[in-house]
């Protein structure tokens, strides 16, 4: 089966744009999508304290063929973030550190994979940010082929090309592009609204009355 890739033409977001959503955690703005937009649980980062911000290229890769990666790397441009459903293989790494390597050489602003990576020591010392399902030694096979630029799902979420990638400790979160300025504006509320919540918590006001839950119904007597 051949490598084959989908036309894009997705706005790229010039960097004071994608600046704008530094800082954000995925969970805020998986709250402003009324809780969706999240990958499984499964995806972690790979070392602690890594992040992820910037576009979407995607990949779709046979189980266990990294081929499509290869070709994908030389086609993503600088910060934009490499996502990828490997079937959510855990047994077969589809990135390594030589890829890792490559990646840096071309600025690409991190990776997220459906599947499995190695070589992650390698990882951590170049601080590459890059999440995953799993790890494991065993590494791929090439020529099965691969699709790139095509919506995916990863991890159980929605991607397509141009889509805003936002990564951290407690995983991935992914923001339709059509839906960027609505999202954005959503979160910066919902952050100015927590820290108003966290404020009347440091004057003991429990976030449960703020909420108007009241006290618990006695049972059992």
């Amino acid at each position: 089966m051949p490598i084959q890739r989908h036309e894009t033409d997705f706005t790229v977001l010039d960097a004071s744009r994608l600046e704008a959503w530094r800082g954000l955690p995925p969970a805020v703005v998986s709250d402003c999508m009324n809780r969706t937009g999240v990958m499984a649980g499964a995806i972690k980062p790979v070392a602690y304290g890594m992040t992820l911000l910037g576009q979407a290229r995607t990949v779709t890769c046979m189980v266990g063929d990294n081929s499509a990666l290869h070709v994908a790397l030389g086609m993503v441009e600088p910060g934009q973030i490499l996502v990828v459903d490997a079937g959510g293989f855990e047994d077969t790494a589809v990135w390594g550190g030589i890829m890792t390597r490559v990646a840096l050489k071309r600025q690409v602003g991190g990776l997220v994979i459906d599947g499995a990576v190695r070589d992650v020591a390698e990882i951590r010392e170049f601080a590459f940010p890059a999440f995953a399902r799993a790890i494991v030694p065993a590494g791929p096979h090439k020529g099965f082929g691969g699709v790139i630029d095509g919506p995916i799902a990863c991890a159980g979420c929605p991607v397509s090309p141009g889509d805003i990638v936002i990564g951290d400790d407690d995983g991935v979160c992914v923001v339709p592009l059509a839906r960027a300025e609505e999202i954005l504006a959503a979160s910066l509320d919902k952050i100015a609204a927590e820290e108003a919540t966290n404020a009347e918590t440091d004057e003991g006001v429990l976030p449960g009355a703020r909420l108007g839950l009241g006290e618990a119904e006695v049972i059992g007597g």
